[in-house]
């Protein structure tokens, strides 16, 4: 029998850097793994995680995939700022690195197989994104679930912006995304951000339950039921996406961004009066230094 091309490689041979990627048990496991920076996501974890999810997609061994982070801080905190000092400097390369961010989605959303977040620690912004790209969430009692975006000089919606109504309601998707409060482990339970929450002792062992359940069940009916389910996240991600990138993309250049940048290099507050003080004097709040271009060729 000829050598098969559509299958899965052993975990250790990838040799990631970025993330852990175990298969075992017909489960995958891919862990973010950048404790010290509370699993904020960078380009390398992004291509990483575009190289595993192929391989747990094509691997018919693999049954479920569990997504989680090293440590007990932090599942995912979203987009490392000190890698996006860069892109306020070349939006285009933003651009580009929000492409790999929209194909990670993609793969997770349509893996064609159950995932389960293990929410272990805090989950930020694009943490949130991810837990919510993922069928089912099990969190320990300890964590919080929190988005940043309007405080930070960004906007949600690679994924919050889409599916919160969906998950949480018109009212709560708000209230979370506009006034970037900390929602503790019990309440995203009632609100339906996550379907489980157990002890910190009690969280591996729930996985393991889920996983189980999970296992019996047929693949392909799985699947495809997956794939029904998946309508409407599909509709207003598809409709909204590619806006959304090139709006990312072009507005790095924006004051807000750069003073949200620059407070968090700082470790500050941002000086949001400041910002909407030249909005209440017309002192030229979209640009930089304060001046509008001359275009009448005056000097």
């Amino acid at each position: 029998m000829a050598d098969r091309t559509f299958v899965g490689k052993a975990a250790d041979s990838f040799q990631f850097e970025n993330i852990l990627y175990e298969k075992r048990d017909r489960r995958a496991t891919i862990t973010f793994n950048r404790p010290k920076v509370l699993n904020a996501v960078n380009y390398g974890i992004l291509s990483e995680l575009n190289i595993a999810l192929k391989d747990a997609a094509w691997d018919d061994e693999i049954g479920v995939l569990v997504l989680t982070g090293a440590g007990e801080r932090a599942f995912c905190t979203g987009a490392d700022l000190n890698e996006q000092k860069q892109f306020i400097q070349r939006p285009r390369d933003y651009y580009k690195w929000m492409g790999e961010f929209i194909e990670v989605h993609e793969r997770l959303r349509n893996l064609g197989k159950p995932t389960l977040a293990r929410l272990n620690g805090i989950v930020v912004g694009g943490g949130n994104e991810f837990n919510l790209s993922c069928d089912l969430a099990v969190a320990a009692d300890d964590i919080y679930i929190r988005h940043v975006g309007t405080s930070h000089g960004s906007v949600p919606l690679a994924g919050a912006t889409q599916f919160l109504p969906l998950v949480v309601g018109e009212r709560r998707a708000r209230e979370i995304l506009l006034l970037n409060e900390e929602i503790p482990a019990q309440k995203a339970c009632e609100w339906g951000l996550v379907n489980w929450v157990v002890p910190r002792s009690e969280l591996d062992a729930k996985v393991d339950e889920i996983v189980n359940k999970l296992l019996a069940k047929f693949p392909e009916k799985t699947r495809y039921t997956k794939q029904q389910l998946n309508f409407w996240r599909d509709l207003s991600w598809h409709l909204t996406i590619g806006h959304g990138r090139d709006w990312l993309a072009i507005h790095n250049t924006s004051p807000e961004t750069w003073e949200g940048v620059q407070a968090f290099a700082e470790k500050r507050r941002p000086d949001y009066d400041e910002i909407r003080r030249r909005w209440a004097d017309d002192d030229a709040p979209e640009w930089l230094d304060g001046e509008i271009p001359n275009l009448d060729g005056e000097s």
